[in-house]
């Protein structure tokens, strides 16, 4: 599969109009229904190259679009995500400042 292609496994006559927010690859067990013995067989079962990876986090993205975006009334649900999100991601770059002045009792 490459850039702009339709993955190996998807097929026109078979799934219909094409999905990105679908896997279209053999079905397997799902995470919540794997024992725990059989986890590292379950884990040895995934692609882990980059662009299996990039592909997963794509179908991710997708099935948040679908799910918060896309429908008529969605409100303000997708901004408020986006916003906690993004706090998050700069609170972790920013801890290594923030942990410094925890121990400080006064601003100066």
């Amino acid at each position: 599969m490459g850039f702009g292609e339709y993955p190996a496994e998807y097929n026109a006559k078979v799934h219909g109009p094409y999905d990105p927010a679908r896997w279209y690859g053999k079905a397997d067990t799902p995470l919540a229904q794997t024992k725990l013995g059989e986890l590292g067989a379950w884990l040895g079962r995934r692609q882990k190259s980059p662009q299996a990876v990039t592909a997963a986090v794509s179908r991710g993205y997708w099935r948040w679009l679908h799910k918060y975006v896309h429908p008529k009334r969605s409100g303000l649900t997708p901004f408020l995500q986006v916003i906690a999100a993004s706090s998050a991601f700069f609170y972790v770059l920013n801890y290594t400042k923030i942990k410094a002045h925890r121990i400080h009792k006064y601003h100066w």
